[in-house]
């Protein structure tokens, strides 16, 4: 079947003669006759959910993609592209909770994607939010999530098309220094001590932390493991936004999600028993394990990893980008995170 093109507008995206074509592997070909919006979740990507109705059925659907963005975002369609194929190639064959793909529409050549899920609220689920902070029952949930995808990691042999990430962060400068230190020194970075909102400090680290990262065993890795991504359901919790997926230390996706979902003192103190939880979890799944202190070491080391996200965020609600990077910088301090990548 001709794939349609990649909607570049909202209004392209609900079109009914474009569903129409999209949805066939949900409508068994038959037109979309009616199409209404429910909401428009603007972010970096646009998240839209609508209803739709078709000769035999209706359904609740969510679709995701970059919509009414400049020339410079629309560059950046290639992580559209990895999520669509997360879903396409990967999500059948891991047991994690995750939307339900109902189709994908891809253009290699812009490069370009969108995807159609199942409205997840419509089903009864709800988004969690780092302005909603988890307990440590919550995270040792999450973890488990994150534990079944980072068991997955023997799908990297057949998926040259994963990549690691760290190493495109050190050499493309998505913040210029003198603007990522202006932003540490803004509201984002208050309380936090001057030598963790040095933003040269920050990125040798991070160039040391990608080094490392390279050298040692590669996981499946969701790679944006924060609290804005989990949403929880009667059966348990689900992950979603695959937009960073990659190969890479599973350090950086336990290190940053235990320390960006709960409050300060909640982490300070159950860090420690929250990684032995995960890694309880990947030796019940078949997964080898590092021993105990060579975790906690490296668990320390790979906070920067969440902390650099964070700290070059641009697009997202200023009070949920100023919590998360006061509670990861707190665990970068906490943690002397530098001075063990000997920076």
């Amino acid at each position: 079947m001709t794939h349609p093109p990649i909607p570049q507008t909202l209004t392209q995206a609900l079109d009914p003669a474009w569903l129409s074509h999209a949805l066939a592997p949900l409508t068994g070909g038959a037109a979309v006759t009616a199409v209404e919006t429910v909401e428009v979740i603007r972010t970096v990507a646009t998240k839209v959910r609508f209803t739709v109705a078709y000769e035999g059925g209706h359904a609740a659907l969510c679709l995701k993609g970059f919509l009414d963005v400049d020339e410079q975002m629309a560059r950046g369609g290639a992580v559209n592209v990895l999520e669509a194929d997360f879903y396409d190639k990967l999500a059948p064959h891991l047991p994690l909770r995750r939307p339900e793909r109902v189709a994908t529409v891809i253009d290699r050549a812009a490069p370009g994607a969108v995807v159609i899920m199942r409205d997840l609220i419509a089903d009864g689920a709800k988004f969690c939010s780092a302005l909603d902070p988890f307990s440590a029952d919550e995270a040792a949930a999450s973890l488990g999530l994150l534990a079944q995808l980072h068991a997955g990691s023997g799908l990297l042999a057949s998926s040259p098309w994963i990549k690691p990430r760290l190493s495109d962060f050190v050499r493309n400068a998505y913040v210029p220094l003198p603007m990522l230190q202006e932003m540490l020194h803004g509201k984002r970075g208050e309380g936090l001590p001057d030598r963790t909102k040095d933003a040269a400090l920050l990125l040798q680290a991070l160039a040391v932390l990608a080094e490392r990262d390279a050298a040692g065993p590669q996981y499946l890795i969701h790679g944006d493991s924060h609290a804005g991504n989990i949403y929880r359901t009667a059966a348990g919790p689900g992950l979603i936004d695959w937009q960073l997926l990659q190969r890479g230390g599973w350090a950086l996706d336990v290190a940053y999600h235990i320390t960006a979902v709960l409050p300060v003192d909640v982490a300070e103190r159950e860090e420690r028993a929250l990684l032995a939880h995960y890694h309880a979890d990947m030796q019940r799944l078949g997964a080898e394990v590092p021993a105990e202190e060579e975790a906690w070491a490296a668990y320390r080391a790979a906070l920067v990893y969440g902390y650099y996200l964070w700290s070059i965020t641009r697009r997202v609600d200023p009070a949920i980008t100023n919590l998360f990077v006061n509670r990861l910088g707190n665990a970068v301090t906490r943690h002397n995170s530098f001075a063990l990548l000997g920076v």
